[in-house]
C-alpha cells in the first residue's frame, strides 16, 4: 500500500503504461507505411491489379493503428505538463521545441497526406496519390525520428549545459544529433520496418492456412519476406552497435544488462551471462550461467581489452539502475526476438530456393505457415522490451546523469495520479478491445478483390468507325 501513497511511482506507473500502449500502434505504421509504398510502385509499374488491392486491402489495417495511435500519444505528452512540470520546466527550451517539431513536421504531414491515400485513388492522377502515399509513409517515420531525438538526448544530453537547473541551448544542432541519436534511430527504423514486415507476413499465412485467396497473399507474403531478407540481419547488426554505445555513454546500464556486478578490470575479458537471477539485496546473482570471457570479447574486441567493464557495484546504490531483473530480461527477450526472426526469414529463404513458395506449393508449408503465425506478435514484444531496457535502464535519472526522476516529478497529491492512471487503465483497455475488434473485422472480411481499380472501367480499346447516319440529300 506504500506504492499507492508514493507520487513519484504513480507517476512513473502512469508514463509507463501510455508509452507501452501507444507504442503498438506507431510501430506498425512507421513500418507498414514503407510496404505500402513498395506495392503502390509495384502497382503503378506493372498495372497488375493485385497490386492495388494489396494497397486498399493493408491501409485499413494502417488507418486503425494510426487513429489509435493519435488518441493515445497525445495524452502521453500532456503528462509532461501534468505530472512532470519541474522536468519540463528544466529543459523545456530543448526538449519541448523537439516534440513541438514532430507534431508540426511529422504529424500533420502524415495526417494532411493521409486523406488522399485512403480516398484519392479516383481523384487525383496516379502521380499525386503515390506522393501522397510516400508522404504519409515520410510523415510516419519523420515522427519517428524526433521522439527518438528528443529521448536520446535524455539519455546523452548534448549541445549545452545546465545553469541553476535549467538548460541553456548552446549548439542546437549538436543537441539533435547527440551521441545516442543516429543508431537509436536507425535501430528503431529497422525494428518498426521488422515487426511490419512479419505481421504482413504472419496475416498473410493465416490466410493461405485458411484457404483464403491463396495466390493473392503469396505475393505479400513474398514480399514481406524478400524485404526481411536485409531487414532482419542489419537489425541484429545495429543492434550491436547500440550495446557498445551503452558501453560507451552508459556503463551503469550494460552492467545492469549483464547483471554485472563485479567489475572486470582491463586486459581481464568478461565472462557472458546467458542467464541469471539478480538479487538486488545481496548485490549478486543467487545462479548464472555464462560463457567465459564472452562478454569481454563481444564488446571490447575494438579496444583490444584494453578498456574495464564495469560492474554495479562501481556506483552508489541511489546512483544505479535498481530494478536489475527486469533489464536483464527484458534485454534478453528482446535480442533472443531478433535472433529468431532472423532464422526464420532464413528457414523461408531455403523453402523459396527449393521451389516451395509457389501459389501451387506453398500451402503445403503449414509448418512453416504456422512459424511465421506465431511470429506475427514477437515484434511487437521486442519493441516494448528494447524501450524497458533503455528507459529503465537510464535509472535515478530522467536526465541521465542531470535531473532524477524523483526531482522532475510534479507536486501532486498521490490520490489524484492514482485517479488518473485508473482512468488510463480503463480507457486504454476499452482501446485496446474496439481494436482487435475492428482489426479482427478486417482481417475476417479480406481483400475485396472486386473493387474497380483506377481506369479499371474505361473501355481502353481504340474508337470504333461508326457509319455516317445523317440522311442523304436527293438532287
Amino acid at each position: 500500500m506504500e506504492f499507492l501513497s508514493n507520487t513519484v511511482a504513480l507517476s512513473r506507473m502512469q508514463f509507463a503504461l501510455t508509452a507501452i500502449f501507444h507504442m503498438l500502434w506507431p510501430v506498425l505504421t512507421t513500418g507498414m507505411g514503407v510496404y505500402l509504398v513498395i506495392v503502390e510502385g509495384l502497382w503503378l509499374k506493372t498495372k497488375n491489379p493485385d497490386y492495388y488491392h494489396h494497397a486498399r486491402f493493408w491501409a485499413k489495417l494502417y488507418v486503425l493503428n494510426f487513429g489509435i495511435g493519435v488518441a493515445s500519444g497525445l495524452p502521453m505528452e500532456f503528462q509532461f505538463g501534468t505530472n512532470w512540470a519541474p522536468f519540463s520546466e528544466a529543459v523545456g527550451d530543448f526538449f519541448g521545441s523537439i516534440l513541438g517539431f514532430e507534431g508540426a513536421m511529422a504529424f500533420m504531414l502524415e495526417a494532411g497526406f493521409l486523406g488522399i491515400m485512403l480516398f484519392g485513388w479516383n481523384r487525383v492522377p496516379p502521380a499525386i496519390h503515390y506522393l501522397s502515399t510516400i508522404m504519409v509513409a515520410f510523415g510516419a517515420n519523420l515522427s519517428t525520428v524526433w521522439i527518438i531525438v528528443a529521448n536520446s538526448w535524455l539519455q546523452t544530453p548534448d549541445g549545452g549545459k545546465f545553469i541553476d537547473g535549467k538548460f541553456i541551448v548552446s549548439d542546437y544542432f549538436q543537441a539533435i544529433l547527440n551521441p545516442f541519436a543516429l543508431k537509436s534511430f536507425l535501430h528503431m527504423f529497422f525494428a518498426t520496418l521488422e515487426t511490419s514486415l512479419f505481421v504482413i507476413g504472419g496475416i498473410s499465412a493465416w490466410y493461405i492456412l485458411s484457404d483464403r485467396h491463396v495466390s493473392f497473399f503469396t505475393k505479400s507474403f513474398r514480399i514481406a519476406l524478400g524485404a526481411a531478407i536485409l531487414v532482419a540481419p542489419l537489425q541484429i547488426y545495429i543492434g550491436h552497435l547500440s550495446a557498445e554505445q551503452v558501453y560507451k555513454y552508459q556503463p551503469s546500464k550494460l552492467a545492469a544488462m549483464e547483471a554485472k556486478w563485479e567489475t572486470s578490470a582491463a586486459g581481464e575479458a568478461a565472462d557472458w551471462s546467458l542467464l541469471a537471477m539478480p538479487n538486488n539485496k545481496t548485490q549478486q546473482n543467487d545462479w548464472e550461467i555464462t560463457i567465459p570471457k564472452g562478454l569481454g570479447y563481444v564488446l571490447e574486441f575494438k579496444q583490444n581489452l584494453s578498456e574495464p567493464v564495469l560492474g554495479l557495484k562501481e556506483w552508489a546504490p541511489e546512483d544505479r539502475p535498481r530494478m536489475v531483473g527486469l533489464i536483464y530480461y527484458s534485454f534478453r527477450i528482446m535480442s533472443g526476438i531478433g535472433f529468431f526472426l532472423a532464422g526464420l526469414m532464413l528457414v523461408s529463404v531455403m523453402q523459396w530456393l527449393r521451389g516451395k513458395l509457389t501459389p501451387e506449393a506453398i500451402a503445403t508449408q503449414k509448418w512453416l505457415l504456422r512459424a511465421w503465425l506465431l511470429a506475427s506478435p514477437l515484434g511487437y514484444i521486442a519493441v516494448e522490451s528494447g524501450w524497458i531496457v533503455r528507459c529503465v535502464g537510464r535509472q535515478p535519472w530522467v536526465v541521465y546523469g542531470q535531473i532524477r526522476t524523483a526531482d522532475g516529478v510534479s507536486n501532486l497529491p498521490s490520490g489524484v495520479v492514482l485517479a488518473s492512471l485508473t482512468s488510463f487503465a480503463v480507457i486504454y483497455t476499452i482501446l485496446l478491445i474496439a481494436t482487435f475488434y475492428f482489426g479482427r473485422r478486417i482481417i475476417i472480411a479480406g481483400p475485396d478483390l472486386d473493387l474497380p481499380y483506377p481506369g479499371g472501367d474505361l473501355d481502353l480499346s481504340p474508337p470504333q468507325l461508326q457509319p455516317d447516319r445523317r440522311p442523304v440529300e436527293i438532287k
